[in-house]
């Protein structure tokens, strides 16, 4: 079991093969993307694992994008004390989610 940590959308994931995440949304015209930015790869061994300052350079992960989807709403309410205003609105975060096909290191 190779575990992987990656960064994208400024937050990390710890990762596995075959795992289906959800990012940040994700701007890209075909369906296979590469993350480049890998932070860490454990291996099955205990003598495979790989610590990156920052990054790994030669460590790449291979994923499928599934499709975009929006997250649930969540509600932000203002309110003054004493002048009655108040006022409510909503927000629904845009994710992309990814299944992880390969991680390659070394």
């Amino acid at each position: 079991m190779t575990l992987a940590v990656i960064e994208t959308g400024s937050k990390q994931y710890k990762i596995k093969e075959g795992d289906v995440i959800k990012v940040e949304k994700i701007e890209s015209l075909t369906k296979n993307i590469v993350f480049d930015k890998v932070l860490l790869v454990v291996g099955d061994k205990k003598e495979e694992f790989f610590l990156g300052k920052p990054h790994l350079q030669e460590a790449k992960i291979e994923a499928e994008i599934l499709g975009d989807e929006k997250g649930k709403k969540i509600y932000v309410e203002r309110y003054k004390s004493k002048v009655r205003y108040h006022k409510k609105t909503g927000h629904r975060q845009l994710f992309t989610k990814i299944r992880i096909k390969k991680i390659l290191y070394k």
